[in-house]
């Protein structure tokens, strides 16, 4: 019988070759654009309802063999544009990343239910998402070390951490984190380390527009958005963040 897939890639490639290749291609956000605007798309989380015409007509998925039509849900569309956005590459998916989320509920199987991602207050935060090359995504889903490494990274980075109870042990572990001799060089370790990480995008002029653009847009939707726009959910999310007009 095959050993576990993970143990059998670490026993010839070690987690500080694996955080060595994360940290020179990852790419992160600005702090500076974080703090502007931290959450893209309040409207949506992963596996929300999809829909067409300003929200006023449901998005369905036909099934080419059978023709059977169901409502379509939001894998992670949303959460890479908001991340592209805020690295100041517009919206379009670029070939061979991945948006990568940091907080998530840590199951390798797939089979537990990711309450973090499926709450519109963290989906779309860009303090919780790193763009990696699609190959390096197997370890941010798999591996707790790395998971953890990147949070604190992230939590140093942006000053933030994600509060959702789910996630209340695994803040706490890290609070306890030692393992220092696979931490990336580069990395902040705490808030108050100003390193930074290589690949933060500038807050640039493209990227505060699109963040302009964004913020503008909510606002509008909320007003004028077809019926089916979940207003009490993305009121809700800009309290959280404090974001106003």
């Amino acid at each position: 019988m095959l050993p576990d897939g993970i143990d059998e890639l670490l026993s010839v490639l070690d987690i500080q070759t694996a955080m060595s290749l994360i940290e020179k291609t990852a790419r992160w956000a600005a702090p500076e654009t974080f703090s502007y605007l931290p959450l893209w798309y309040p409207e949506h989380a992963r596996k929300s309802l999809l829909y067409k015409g300003n929200w006023a007509e449901k998005l369905m998925n036909t099934n080419r063999e059978t023709k059977i039509s169901v409502h379509k849900h939001e894998g992670n569309t949303y959460a890479g544009k908001a991340l592209n956005a805020a690295l100041g590459m517009g919206s379009k998916k670029p070939k061979n990343w991945s948006c990568c989320h940091i907080w998530g509920v840590d199951d390798p199987g797939f089979q537990s239910t990711n309450n973090v991602v499926q709450d519109a207050r963290f989906y779309s935060c860009i303090g919780n998402m790193v763009l990696l090359p699609t190959p390096l995504k197997a370890f941010t889903d798999s591996v707790p070390a790395v998971k953890a490494m990147l949070r604190i990274c992230a939590r140093s980075l942006y000053g933030w951490q994600c509060d959702h109870p789910d996630m209340a042990v695994v803040n706490t572990q890290l609070d306890g984190w030692d393992q220092w001799g696979d931490y990336p060089a580069s990395w902040p370790r705490s808030r108050d380390d100003r390193a930074r990480p290589l690949g933060v995008a500038a807050f640039s002029a493209k990227a505060k527009a699109a963040a302009d653009r964004r913020k503008a847009r909510i606002f509008r939707d909320l007003s004028s958005a077809g019926q089916h726009y979940p207003r009490g959910v993305v009121r809700e999310v800009l309290d959280y963040w404090k974001i106003s007009p």
